[in-house]
Formats: C-alpha cells, sequence, structure tokens
C-alpha cells in the first residue's frame, strides 16, 4: 500500500513501529523510517504525545509511559512474564548470565522479558524487540516442536543472515531442528551476534510450543553440555506451572 493512502491509523503504527527499544529518534529520523512526508510525521507525532504513546526528549521522541502502560495489559503476556519470572531468575542464580523469554510471532522470535548477566555482551535482543527463528536459539526452540506447516513456511521464506554464522542453508536447518526435537534443546553460536552464544528450550503446553527459555554467554566461556540442563528443566517445570493455572489459555 502507498503511503499516501495509509488511514491515521496505519500512520501511527507505522511511526511507533521505527522506534526501537530506549532510543530517542529525531523528526528528521523517523520520517526518514517511514517513509511519510515530514508534515504529515510531525502531526502524527505530536497526536502521539498528546496521548502519552511517545513523549519529548531534547530535539526528540521517545516510546511513552502510556505505551508501556498499555502493553502492560496484555493478558498472554502478563500471564507468562509473571510466570516465567520465577524459573528466569533461578536460571540467573545458577549461571550468571543472561537469560531470556520468547514468544513465537509470524517467523520471528519476540522478546518479552530479559535479565541481565554479569557479562556484558552485544546482543542484539531487547524486551519488545524480534529477531527471526532462524538465526537465534530462542527461534530455533520455538519452531522445532511446531505443526510441519509452520516450519516448511520458515524454511521456504528468504534467510536472513545477522552474521557469517547465521544459518541460511534450509537443509542444514532442518537438520538443526530436528535435532532440538530430539535433545529438547536449541544451540545458537554466534548466529544473530558475533561473541555471543546461546542455549534454548521450549516451553510446551499439550506438546505445542508457547514460549522458549534462554540462557546467553559470552563465547570463550560456551559450555552448552552445562547449561543445557539448568535450561531444560526450566522451561519444563515452566510448562508445568503454567498448566497448573489460568495460563492455559496461553
Amino acid at each position: 500500500m502507498k503511503r499516501d493512502n495509509l488511514s491515521l491509523l496505519q500512520r501511527s503504527a507505522l511511526v511507533l513501529d521505527a522506534f526501537p527499544g530506549g532510543t530517542a529518534l529525531t523528526l528528521a529520523e523517523v520520517a526518514a523510517r517511514t517513509g511519510l512526508p515530514r508534515s504529515t510525521t510531525h502531526r502524527v507525532l505530536t497526536g502521539l504525545v498528546e496521548l502519552g504513546w511517545l513523549a519529548r526528549t531534547g530535539g526528540g521522541f521517545e516510546l511513552g509511559l502510556g505505551l508501556f502502560e498499555l502493553g502492560e495489559r496484555v493478558g498472554l503476556k502478563y500471564r507468562l512474564r509473571s510466570a516465567a519470572l520465577p524459573f528466569m531468575q533461578d536460571l540467573y542464580a545458577v549461571t550468571g548470565q543472561t537469560v531470556h523469554l520468547a514468544i513465537r510471532d509470524g517467523l520471528d522470535a519476540v522478546y518479552v522479558e530479559k535479565i541481565h548477566g554479569h557479562a556484558a555482551l552485544p546482543l542484539p535482543s531487547q524486551i519488545g524487540g524480534r529477531l527471526p527463528l532462524t538465526c537465534t536459539a530462542v527461534g530455533k526452540a520455538l519452531l522445532a516442536p511446531e505443526r510441519p506447516e509452520v516450519r516448511a513456511a520458515a524454511l521456504a521464506a528468504p534467510a536472513r543472515s545477522y552474521t557469517g554464522n547465521s544459518i541460511t542453508d534450509p537443509a542444514r536447518l532442518a537438520r538443526e531442528l530436528e535435532a532440538v526435537r530430539r535433545t529438547g534443546v536449541a544451540v545458537e553460536r554466534e548466529e544473530s551476534a558475533l561473541g555471543c552464544c546461546c542455549v534454548a528450550a521450549p516451553v510446551l503446553q499439550a506438546g505445542s510450543p508457547i514460549a522458549a527459555l534462554s540462557v546467553s554467554v559470552p563465547t570463550a566461556v560456551f559450555a552448552p553440555e552445562l547449561l543445557a540442563p539448568a535450561v531444560r528443566t526450566a522451561a519444563l517445570a515452566l510448562g508445568r506451572a503454567l498448566s497448573k493455572g489460568p495460563a492455559t489459555e496461553l
């Protein structure tokens, strides 16, 4: 659809989607990212500030508290995060490393919670951000137990590459997904960012993946055989906890 034919709601969504988490943008930067005319961008930004979904900061704009409050009302995200946090904290206590919780949206993994580890890692993940299923451990953990048609769609889609280690060959990815189904854990070796490796496990309900937990560590100290049991145990425990409560609606 041409930018000129977009409704106000679509333009507002386009502007909000231009903002990376925790980063302010100027009017010119938002216009460049969205492809909207500068005057249109200014009107949309002003309206979003009035709603509290954006806030002015210095010479630019950033995501506002109103948008955060709205996002916190999303039932699935709230229930899942609330149930997962104790298990994420246990993983962090055992490993001291960065712990992620992610869900699948289409062919992307969306990060819904993150506990930062002691090591300063150049991770591209951020809460509310997304990365391809195919080049992240959480993504492969989410994709492997999925229905065959979902896996087929991921294998057929154009592969996105973030580093020289990103898997772009469908046959190799298919083998990795088979290994995840066999072992219950997914491994990423510098596929989304150099210097970082990761182990993840799917959180299952009735055999279907609803989320994935992971631990990310510096490549120099990566020992998947040591991390895998803890990650797999936490994911299994979270799945059981969700099955006992209201989160069975997820």
